[in-house]
């Protein structure tokens, strides 16, 4: 009877796993679709933005600002953007191993590079490991605002106006659909992408507003450009949180699905062992009877 205790107390656990994992595969879900909504209505404000620097860059023929033109690199930077919490899967995982084969990929020396973090699990990964972390943002809520890393943001686009590093990577994991979320690295600044393709959409005849500006165009942008990367950060956050939530409600219902296996596998053993142990005991008094009778 011992073994078929021991089995009880096993299955006993494993339901009590299944209903935390339940519990937190709902809350995961409902947080999911908060942050993609919130990740959806950040998208027009962005767009607004670019038609905007569309505008003024397309207006102000010879205008040059640090920000739009690349320069010889003889520094790096990372801005790199985890959870504060596990339980999501390989969500920290995956991204964080491509952080570290593309900086090994580039660089020979810690020196080469910098890396800027957003969430606890990156920084602690990373800090561990000896990698050059100059600034961190950690605690952060599921539902971000702008102000929570606008001092990180703002410290990142500075950097780089300073020139203490010539260009900046960011690195997320970007929302695709509620099962998969895709690690991606992308080139932050110089904004020179931005106006290549601005570029490419005039030769495409794409449709302009025509704006009047207070102060000159040249000031308007580049007061405007610096916003427009922070806002690029953010943007990828709450595409972060999203994808979080995602991967979070994926693992916990995977880990909910084990849960139930392991309980049918475990009470098909305790029901096994029930039943040897029942017969054991039959066996047992039909010999006392036999022996009795003889």
């Amino acid at each position: 009877m011992q073994g078929t205790k021991a089995i009880k107390n096993r299955i006993r656990s494993a339901k009590n796993m299944e209903q935390v994992t339940k519990a937190m595969e709902m809350v995961a879900s409902a947080r999911f679709r908060r942050c993609q909504e919130r990740a959806e209505l950040a998208r027009p404000y962005a767009a607004k933005m670019r038609e905007v620097i569309a505008s003024l860059a397309g207006g102000s023929s010879g205008f040059r600002h640090p920000m739009l033109e690349r320069r010889e690199v003889k520094k790096t930077g990372y801005l790199v953007i985890t959870s504060d919490r596990g339980l999501a899967g390989g969500y920290n995982a995956n991204l964080l191993r491509m952080v570290e084969d593309q900086i090994r990929s580039r660089h020979q020396s810690p020196d080469e590079y910098v890396i800027l973090v957003i969430g606890r699990k990156g920084a602690d990964y990373l800090e561990k490991r000896g990698y050059p972390v100059v600034k961190k943002v950690i605690g952060l809520s599921d539902f971000p605002t702008f102000a929570d890393i606008k001092d990180i943001a703002s410290t990142a686009v500075s950097l780089f106006a300073k020139e203490t590093y010539d260009e900046l990577y960011l690195y997320y994991n970007h929302f695709v659909n509620p099962v998969t979320q895709q690690p991606r690295g992308e080139l932050l600044l110089p904004l020179a992408n931005l106006m290549d393709d601005l570029k490419s959409e005039g030769q495409e005849g794409v449709k302009r507003y025509v704006y009047e500006y207070e102060p000159s165009p040249e000031e308007v942008l580049s007061a405007l450009l610096p916003k427009y990367a922070e806002s690029l950060i953010f943007a990828a956050l709450l595409d972060a949180k999203a994808s979080e939530q995602a991967a979070r409600m994926t693992a916990m219902g995977n880990a909910s699905d084990n849960a139930g296996e392991m309980i049918k596998m475990l009470t098909l053993q305790y029901n096994r062992a029930r039943q040897a142990a029942i017969t054991q005991e039959v066996a047992e008094i039909v010999g006392g009877a036999n022996a009795l009778q003889g």
